[in-house]
């Protein structure tokens, strides 16, 4: 029996991490974490994203194939760019204007992905363009069984925050599940994560992924029941926290896309356990692609 095939739609960048002891760069950006995670975990699966005709470019496609993550890409003259500056304390970002203008065709060959898809993930998508918003909206059949939401903000791709919210709640209402951070929810609401995902539950999802770093997660379903699992405690110190939340994202998606959606909050817990402890494999080794745990590993 094949394994289910999961079509995400988002964002693929180089990351350029400029720190005391160089310059470094690495194939990133959240869509494609979450695409090579999904991989990672065994299901088929494909990334609708805009893409350069540079080197860069070259280097994205590169490391999707290599994963063995199918690309629908939508073809631009520059990559997107992310240059973190961790050079004095907090890292501070910059994007090109490649990433600024973030966008996606939806051809047909993207739609067509997008249409034979069991789950679609969206993540980091520009949802202050009213275009884009549109397109995404009408290129998505059925969004209540299988569209999985991350809006993923930052701060400084977001030209309308107003707008942003209004796109991504008309489609967060008619999801199977939203995910939403900590950090997030202080950016585009200046709420807490607990009266955040309480209001996004409210709009209409089947379910919450509420994700608040150190403090763990929770997944919240619309029959009014919570789970929460705490970080997964392993060996070793945390190296990079950039990916953690992709992978959990990734890990949960894979539950749905094999299982469904956890329909009580013991099969709840079940899932954020096991996506805590990917999430914190991801955390113990450098960059933000997912990781498997030892145990999981060995199996």
């Amino acid at each position: 029996m094949s394994e289910p095939y999961v079509c995400v739609v988002g964002d693929a960048l180089i990351d350029e991490l400029q720190t005391p002891a160089g310059v470094e760069e690495h194939v990133g950006g959240a869509g494609l974490n979450v695409a090579v995670g999904l991989r990672r975990l065994g299901l088929e699966t494909s990334l609708a994203a805009m893409v350069g005709e540079d080197r860069a470019g070259d280097d994205i496609r590169a490391h999707l194939t290599t994963s063995g993550v199918a690309l629908h890409a939508t073809a631009v003259p520059v990559s997107a760019r992310a240059v973190s500056d961790r050079r004095h304390g907090e890292p501070r970002y910059v994007f090109n204007d490649a990433a600024r203008t973030r966008h996606i065709a939806f051809d047909p060959q993207q739609r067509s992905a997008l249409a034979g898809a069991a789950l679609v993930v969206v993540s980091s998508f520009p949802f202050d363009d009213v275009g884009q918003a549109r397109l995404l909206s009408e290129a998505i059949e059925d969004p209540g069984s299988r569209l999985v939401l991350d809006p993923n903000p930052r701060a400084h791709l977001i030209s309308d925050l107003d707008a942003f919210r209004a796109g991504f709640e008309s489609l967060a209402a008619r999801s199977l599940l939203v995910k939403i951070g900590d950090e997030d929810a202080q950016l585009l609401y200046g709420e807490s994560l607990t009266v955040v995902a309480r209001r996004l539950l409210g709009l209409g999802p089947s379910a919450v992924l509420a994700t608040a770093g150190a403090a763990g997660a929770s997944l919240s379903l619309a029959t009014g029941e919570t789970a929460h699992s705490p970080v997964h405690p392993l060996p070793g110190p945390i190296v990079d926290t950039m990916g953690a939340g992709d992978a959990t994202l990734a890990s949960i998606t894979s539950t749905l896309a094999r299982d469904g959606l956890p329909e009580t909050p013991a099969a709840a817990s079940v899932a954020l356990h096991e996506a805590m402890a990917i999430a914190a494999a991801t955390c113990r080794v450098p960059g933000a692609l997912l990781r498997l745990p030892p145990v999981a590993a060995a199996e």
